[in-house]
């Protein structure tokens, strides 16, 4: 048994969610350990795309460029029928988060660079090949036990919080006495990851084949590779189905050949809807998959980790540096699990369509489907309604709900910072509390509180101290549309508080003492 170790927090699972929350805790300086099981990256890709928030994320910790050069920035999205004719095609549009609104990724390379991010912050502490056996809250930090599966030592060491992110099947949520609800589908998926020798016409397309007979999911991934996905029907034997004669009888069946691909590997697996009832027990938190499963279709269960991750360890860190209360981390599942769920409806609601079975109804949707799709206002519609839910919480750590920017993100434009720079604007606000105002009002109530001040200029003007040009009038324009001549953001970049020129703006959380930004 090894000497005990204090950390301020221990991150369980060090896949993209524990990952990203190492990156963000590292950052504010606060000393981390993380526990993995496995000694390195999984080497199979299994999320596929990520989004403009999730990029957003990645660069409040410098690391959003660098994954970018991995990235494939994702096209018109169509839905195929029978004979791979198109009849619905959407193009995902920006929300204004300052990054491609959909990226395909290869996964082990976006591990990889997010696990080089982490070794920048000498107070992270990364333990590969150590298994975490059990986790006790004991009042005011959590007790972790641990194996070190090379020496086959036990670790024990404290935390004050801990973040589990060990995937769909946590052993931390079983330990803790967390259900699980929801359903996994009896249909199990093929899944087929090769690596591109020569393209072929659509290969750069997502494209969802709606067949009754075979659906298949065809999607091309940055660095040379390509997926596919398809449904295993009653009575095949999903042994055979990863055998190569069986992959490529699918593949011929779309004109690929192997003078197209090499087959890399091809794995079963199931499609899950599930979510926590709890995702907070004392200091314990569950993040990722731990806390919910959804299925494939629109590319979110990764990102939706990634969020959760967002959404929790700026809060933990304002808990542990003093400037917010306790209280704040119960708004952590509140928040989040809304989205989740919505997010999940989409999935699904995505996966009906394409994997309809029925001839009659198939040849109905695509009729009705294909008819609707020819108005710009349908396709538009999809991608806004049934695509990735807007960011955005109706309840939580907010404040006053005079102003109906409150909840929302705001969006990152290009702006002049006061050297006259062309940045985006994160990178002036830096993950902080920030009074964001079209003009130059003082906020008395929370410059007490600490917080500073940021006034955004119309463009063509100068910029100057605490004072950045909106270059093309974005987040102008979208705080009109609002309402707001100011807003109060978290360090996440939701908005607080808001209001408009005729009122003052709301006061700050009664707790808030904000202290400067280990950055």
């Amino acid at each position: 048994m090894t000497d005990i170790q204090n950390y301020d927090v221990a991150i369980i699972g060090y896949g993209p969610t524990g990952v990203t929350a190492a990156n963000l805790l590292g950052q504010r300086g606060l000393n981390v350990v993380v526990l993995e099981r496995d000694p390195d990256i999984y080497g199979r890709a299994r999320a596929i795309s990520t989004d403009e928030e999730v990029m957003r994320i990645w660069q409040t910790v410098g690391l959003a460029d660098r994954l970018q050069e991995d990235m494939l920035p994702g096209g018109t999205v169509a839905f195929v029928d029978s004979h791979g004719k198109p009849f619905v095609q959407a193009q995902p549009t920006s929300r204004g988060a300052g990054h491609p609104p959909q990226q395909f990724i290869y996964q082990p390379a976006v591990d990889q660079t997010l696990r080089d991010g982490v070794d920048r912050f000498p107070n992270v502490t990364v333990l590969t090949r150590h298994e975490c056996l059990k986790v006790n809250n004991a009042g005011s930090d959590v007790e972790v036990l641990a194996a070190d599966l090379a020496t086959d030592e036990f670790v024990r060491l404290r935390a004050s919080f801990v973040i589990a992110a060990d995937g769909g099947s946590s052993a931390i949520r079983g330990q803790l006495g967390i259900g699980y609800e929801g359903k996994t589908y009896s249909e199990r998926w093929v899944v087929i990851d090769t690596k591109v020798l020569r393209d072929w016409e659509g290969s750069s397309r997502l494209r969802f084949h709606c067949d009754p007979e075979r659906p298949t999911v065809d999607c091309p991934t940055p660095l040379g590779h390509h997926r596919w996905e398809f449904p295993v029907r009653d009575g095949e034997d999903e042994n055979r189905l990863v055998t190569d004669e069986a992959i490529w009888e699918v593949l011929r069946s779309q004109g690929i050949s192997d003078q197209n691909v090499e087959i890399l590997r091809a794995v079963v697996y199931s499609h899950h809807v599930r979510v926590a009832e709890r995702w907070r027990v004392g200091r314990v938190f569950l993040a990722g998959d731990a806390a919910h499963a959804m299925p494939p279709w629109i590319g979110q269960g990764m990102a939706s980790g990634v969020r959760d991750a967002a959404n929790l360890c700026w809060k933990l860190a304002g808990v542990l540096d003093g400037s917010l209360s306790e209280s704040v981390l119960d708004s952590y599942q509140t928040e989040r699990e809304p989205h989740v769920r919505e997010t999940t409806d989409h999935a699904v609601f995505a996966g009906k369509t394409i994997t309809e079975r029925r001839p009659w109804v198939a040849t109905l949707r695509n009729r009705i489907l294909g008819t609707l799709a020819k108005a710009p206002a349908f396709a538009r519609w999809l991608v806004e309604n049934k695509w990735i839910p807007d960011a955005h919480y109706s309840d939580g750590f907010l404040g006053d709900r005079g102003n109906r920017a409150r909840g929302w993100q705001i969006p990152q434009p290009w702006v002049l910072d006061e050297k006259g720079e062309r940045v985006r604007l994160d990178d002036v606000v830096r993950g902080r509390w920030l009074v964001l105002g079209l003009d130059d009002r003082d906020a008395p109530q929370w410059r007490s509180a600490g917080v500073g001040r940021l006034q955004i200029l119309p463009p063509g003007t100068t910029p100057g101290p605490d004072a950045v040009v909106d270059v093309d009038g974005v987040l102008t324009e979208w705080m009109d549309k609002h309402a707001a001549s100011v807003v109060a953001l978290r360090p996440d970049g939701f908005v607080y508080t808001a209001s408009d020129s005729s009122r003052s703006l709301p006061n700050p959380p009664a707790s808030l003492r904000v202290a400067a930004p280990a950055l």
